[in-house]
């Protein structure tokens, strides 16, 4: 079973995830995060965190490392789905903000979720309380630069069809190295790495940018008819036609902010 603790809306502006779309068409989220559990560089039996789970897999990852692993999710829909797939891992629902631990972690990890977070002070704060001293904190999110090619035709094209778009709807936080690691060391962080790099990403298939826009880029749509809203995809589309691959998968603009930090 996994619990639910303190969901106040800090993490997402909203808990409708569909699990089994994301394991199904955005499995690469997982995938990309593989290579971060190696600047996380377990030790057998460490304990550790890891915010925004998803549907579980990075935290099966750990566990079959000999982590004792934790994982927690804002969406509902993620833990239950995460649950019934690694049964013999504990799952949580849960608020980054509102961590209810103290000095009880080895290690948080957290993979593509913090970009997500609009509270990114709170949130530190949380996540140091929660590690013991000397613990460390490895995540990799979206940073500066980030899906900026892909979000300027959305934000057109959702504009020049009629619609408003309000900035303060933009559902992400993309900072710089200088800004989060200044946040970092205001909570109490030693920085020890920092890295922002361009990584693009395949969406697989013909419907690839359809699906991603459908699991991560809806609040752009708030204003846009349900009836109305596959034409204003199929404009999206024609914008951004020239960001495929040669075997027709689009092509999204990523740019991660790969961070460690320790509590000292």
């Amino acid at each position: 079973m996994y619990k639910c603790f303190g969901q106040r809306g800090g993490w997402m502006s909203a808990n409708n995830w569909d699990a089994h779309l994301y394991d199904r068409s955005h499995r690469f989220v997982s995938e990309y995060g593989n290579h971060l559990i190696e600047l996380l560089a377990p030790h057998k039996d460490e304990k550790v965190l890891d915010i925004g789970c998803g549907t579980g897999d990075l935290a099966n990852e750990l566990y079959e490392h000999g982590i004792n692993v934790i994982g927690i999710d804002y969406a509902e829909s993620m833990v239950e789905q995460a649950q019934q797939k690694y049964p013999h891992i504990r799952f949580e629902v849960g608020d980054i903000t509102q961590l209810p631990y103290e000095d009880e972690f080895d290690a948080i990890f957290s993979n593509a979720v913090l970009h997500w977070v609009k509270s990114p002070k709170l949130a530190l704060e949380s996540i140091y309380q929660s590690l013991q001293s000397g613990g460390r904190f490895v995540a990799e999110f979206g940073g500066k630069g980030n899906v900026s090619n892909l979000t300027t035709n959305i934000i057109r094209e959702v504009r020049e069809a009629g619609y408003a778009f309000d900035e303060k709807k933009f559902p992400w936080y993309f900072p710089s190295i200088a800004a989060y690691t200044t946040l970092m060391e205001q909570v109490g962080f030693q920085v020890t790495y920092a890295r922002l790099y361009e990584r693009p990403t395949r969406l697989v298939g013909d419907a690839g940018l359809k699906n991603w826009l459908s699991m991560f880029a809806d609040s752009f749509f708030h204003d846009v008819p349900v009836d109305k809203r596959d034409v204003l995809v199929k404009q999206i589309e024609q914008a951004l036609s020239k960001e495929r691959d040669e075997d027709g998968n689009w092509l999204a603009d990523y740019v991660r902010l790969q961070i460690i930090g320790k509590k000292i």
